[in-house]
């Protein structure tokens, strides 16, 4: 970053836990552990908090580490081998994750809402020997065809174990695979390291202390006695443990910081309401649909957000007037953003509290580990402030897609520079700004839905000739996959059902629209998405 915060300065300092230096031309936190599992070791030390709460199932840390000591000879897997985690969030869910990185294994972290064929697919390709698996998603896999050992979440041993000697990894050995759809529209496992992701955890932390640190500068307080004098904070686990939003800030990072973690396992604003006050939630990052939702409910029924001490958002720009409206029923909140990705462990730029809101139209600045560019054509470089493909490197980007050297190289340097598929710019004091995607991506009530794949799916269909999927704005998903087709004797609802138990529900179209004339296409004889974004009022309107 361009302005280096005096704060900033002496918490990353010498001797300090955040401690910065280079290595190997990347900026890192040089007193990191090699092995995410020593990280992991640390949360012992909380005891008997309370780590989760899943409906009317309370565990304690030292519950939680014993559950997880007891499934780790079940796994019966040797160091490196990987692990699919295939359920819904659940309690299960985190002991299992817990239990394969004890293990020394590399955990797949497959897309629990997918197909059959989805999930086998994502099984399959990570290569994986045993998946770990809730009742629903172990039938959907025997349905599938997959014919590999599972373990269902319901018969996990409980009996703890002593486990001997901790299997240590290096920093550049896998540690996570997490599944994202490409151009292609077929799956592919990003593999972060230990490092990777240790990096990814790290900053958020720092961000965190950051936050505390200036908060006791303006209040004339030391931050020990803020800390000593601070109750458990409770964080409400509404994002998919798959996603690396929900296994980084919702998961694991409390985790280390002795925060208890609420699972609430389907979105209802007028629940959550309950569950922030029931149990005192004091974080809560959400996509903008649940934000609205959240403003909307607690409008209705009065409800009590005194609890909230931080709201996070992320994936699409934030209106204005959702801000607004967020900061006037939780005036006491810090709101705060991020942009960042898969590939690259989480964050690569967040803003937080007054740094957010002087500049509320931006992804967040640049994280102080992060290098950013902004390349043009030829992947020259651009000055600040011209907009171009967002392109990163850093000690969080991932090695790369899990047995896909190709789409690898497609993204990943030999410098280890990361494009991102985003176009955007960067201002003068290190804000990112996101203005369109490259990638053919639409993000729906958070969640990443590739056109690709839905159009694939589509043009199965013997009935459709052509056909195309994008998005068009929504006041409450942010965005709506829609699309065109052209084709005989098929309604809209077949396309839809189609799609829907082909893929995930989610990923079905919200509505489809047919043309009796081919689609248009630019120069190159692509489907020209920019020409029916702008017909889209207009075809709606004849078909109405």
């Amino acid at each position: 970053m361009s302005n280096i915060d005096p704060v900033f300065a002496a918490v990353t300092g010498p001797g300090s836990p955040f401690e910065l230096g280079e290595r190997g031309g990347l900026r890192q936190f040089v007193n990191a552990p090699p092995d995410l599992n020593m990280l992991i070791e640390s949360a012992k030390a909380h005891g008997d908090k309370t780590v989760i709460v899943e409906g009317n199932r309370r565990f304690s840390f030292t519950e939680l580490f014993g559950l997880r000591d007891a499934l780790v000879p079940a796994l019966d897997i040797k160091r490196g081998e990987h692990v699919a985690i295939c359920m819904r969030n659940r309690a299960e869910w985190m002991v299992g994750f817990l239990a394969v990185q004890r293990a020394g294994g590399v955990a797949a972290l497959v897309n629990s809402r997918g197909s059959a064929e989805e999930l086998v697919a994502a099984v399959n390709d990570a290569a994986a020997g045993l998946v770990l698996a809730d009742a629903k998603r172990a039938g959907l896999l025997r349905e599938g065809g997959y014919a590999g050992r599972i373990i269902e979440a319901d018969d996990f041993p409980t009996e703890a174990v002593d486990l001997g000697e901790q299997p240590i990894a290096k920093p550049g050995d896998p540690c996570v695979i997490l599944f994202t759809s490409g151009t292609t529209g077929r799956v592919k496992g990003a593999v972060l390291s230990h490092k990777n992701l240790i990096t990814g955890l790290l900053s958020m932390q720092l961000s965190g202390l950051m936050v505390l640190h200036n908060m006791a500068n303006q209040m004339g307080i030391p931050v020990a006695a803020i800390l000593a004098n601070m109750p458990q904070q409770a964080v409400l686990q509404v994002y998919p443990l798959f996603h690396i939003s929900g296994l980084g800030a919702a998961f694991l990072s409390p985790l280390f910081s002795g925060t208890k973690i609420v699972i609430m396992r389907r979105w209802d604003a007028a629940g959550a309401m309950k569950l922030i006050k029931d149990e005192q939630i004091t974080q809560f990052t959400a996509v903008p649909t649940m934000l609205w939702d959240m403003v909307s409910s607690a409008t209705e029924e009065n409800a009590d957000l005194s609890s909230l001490r931080n709201i996070g958002t992320g994936g699409q720009a934030l209106p204005v007037n959702l801000l607004d409206a967020v900061r006037e029923i939780c005036p006491q909140a810090v709101m705060g953003t991020g942009y960042g990705m898969t590939e690259c462990s989480g964050s690569v730029a967040m803003a937080v509290g007054e740094d957010f809101v002087r500049n509320r139209s931006s992804a967040g600045r640049v994280l102080n580990l992060v290098d950013m560019k902004i390349v043009g054509q030829d992947d020259v470089e651009l000055p600040r402030g011209e907009a171009g493909e967002i392109v990163v490197r850093g000690a969080m980007v991932m090695q790369g897609y899990w047995n896909n050297p190709q789409a690898t190289a497609e993204v990943l340097d030999s410098d280890g520079w990361l494009k991102t598929g985003d176009i955007g710019y960067v201002d003068d004091e290190d804000y990112v700004f996101i203005v369109d995607r490259k990638k053919d991506m639409v993000i729906s009530g958070g969640e990443n839905i590739y056109c690709a794949e839905v159009e694939r799916v589509m043009s199965e269909l013997p009935e459709v000739t052509e056909c195309a999927a994008f998005g068009i704005a929504d006041d409450r998903l942010g965005e709506l996959l829609v699309a065109v087709a052209v084709a005989d004797d098929i309604g809209e609802q077949a396309i839809i059902d189609t799609v829907g138990e082909k893929l995930a529900t989610y990923k079905a179209p919200g509505k489809v629209v047919f043309l009796e004339r081919p689609l248009p296409r630019n120069a190159v004889g692509k489907v020209d998405k920019v020409k029916l974004r702008a017909m889209w009022p207009e075809m709606v309107e004849e078909k109405a």
